[in-house]
């Protein structure tokens, strides 16, 4: 006996539903990809009548037409029901982060290991893997972790013996008294622009890493200007500032010193037993320049290399540069008249503080 086949009409029939079955999957992805706003949900009103309608008895497919809502929905709000007990919205972790947890964690890793990376490069790295996102939230992702932009301080340039240089420089006056730092004359050149400051830039570190290598910029000295001064402080105020002409040589330094250092150190009543501050320039630690010293009986002050940032006068020259810039010199004349007059205004309560706080 020959086994008979299905209807040829059900066989249809079944091929119809999966085609609609398939075509609704597509719509809903589709319009889930591209709308630009979703519908409104449902109000608890209607997902009552949801529900009144499922105990009662009806299926998700009458309950679907005769509230003329999706199958889809209908069948989530039961579900919710059913694993909840209610059809109220529930608390939301809120908005889904644009950013995915493995691109996340890639972009702290990239700040942290080169922390002067900027956000428009994350930004680009983030578009490659899939991920197109606002430099804000590339922002605010670091920010979670800790790390913000600061911009980078400009630190010297050391090798190991200057480190060694600086710590044995540290441990030799960590004894020293108050008193003494106030008989020290401090002194430096510096080089001031006449238009600006040079330009800043940002690293992502966390609290209190201002001053790892890595968070700095390396600088040496005289990095460019308009105009050099010589200067002198002591805690009892400011001592003399005077424009050097032309190349800086050490002829050209000892005539400075011969007729600004004692006089400033009489000024600010050092007395004759003070001590002189300077760093290791060569036409500082000339062999004429240490015989002029040693003639004048003036003790030196012996300063490790590449120290800048240990002399307290580099505040001082931070105030003037920014004092003078506030004025906005027009020419070299006006630039070399601002710094004198600014330099004369900065006060003895700054100066003393800058040594009080520098043991």
């Amino acid at each position: 006996m020959t086994q008979k086949g299905p209807p040829v009409c059900n066989l249809i029939s079944v091929q119809i539903q999966l085609l609609r079955d398939g075509l609704r999957c597509w719509l809903r992805e589709y319009w889930g990809a591209n709308s630009i706003m979703k519908s409104k949900e449902h109000t608890r009103q209607v997902r009552n009548m949801v529900l009144e309608k499922f105990k009662a008895g009806l299926g998700y497919k009458k309950i679907s037409q005769a509230l003329n809502i999706s199958r889809s929905t209908v069948q989530s709000i039961i579900r919710k029901w059913k694993e909840y007990g209610t059809t109220v919205n529930l608390p939301r972790q809120g908005r889904p982060p644009k950013l995915t947890g493995r691109t996340r964690r890639s972009l702290i890793r990239e700040a942290a290991k080169r922390p002067m990376v900027t956000l428009d490069e994350m930004q680009r790295a983030t578009a490659q893997v899939g991920e197109t996102v606002h430099r804000t939230t590339i922002s605010r992702a670091l920010h979670k972790c800790g790390l913000y932009g600061r911009v980078a301080r400009r630190k010297p340039l050391l090798k190991e013996n200057h480190k060694k240089s600086r710590l044995q420089f540290a441990r030799s006056h960590v004894e020293d008294t108050a008193n003494m730092w106030k008989k020290v004359l401090w002194s430096d050149e510096t080089k001031i622009e006449l238009f600006g400051h040079n330009a800043k830039r940002y690293a992502w570190r966390r609290n209190n890493t201002a001053h790892h290598s890595e968070n700095t910029i390396p600088t040496v000295k005289y990095g460019g200007g308009s105009i050099m001064l010589w200067g002198c402080f002591s805690s009892a105020g400011t001592g003399k500032l005077v424009k050097v002409d032309g190349k800086m040589d050490g002829a050209k330094y000892r005539a400075i010193l011969e007729e600004n250092l004692l006089e400033s150190a009489k000024d600010l009543r050092l007395g004759r037993r003070f001590t002189f501050q300077q760093d290791n320039d060569p036409k500082h630690k000339a062999r004429t320049t240490m015989e002029w010293f040693k003639k004048k009986n003036i003790h030196v002050l012996e300063w490790p290399s590449q120290s800048p940032d240990l002399n307290p006068i580099e505040n001082l020259w931070q105030d003037l540069k920014t004092a003078v810039h506030k004025r906005s010199p027009s020419n070299l004349t006006e630039l070399e008249l601002f710094c004198k007059e600014e330099w004369a205004r900065i006060s003895v309560t700054r100066c003393a503080k800058l040594v009080e706080t520098y043991p």
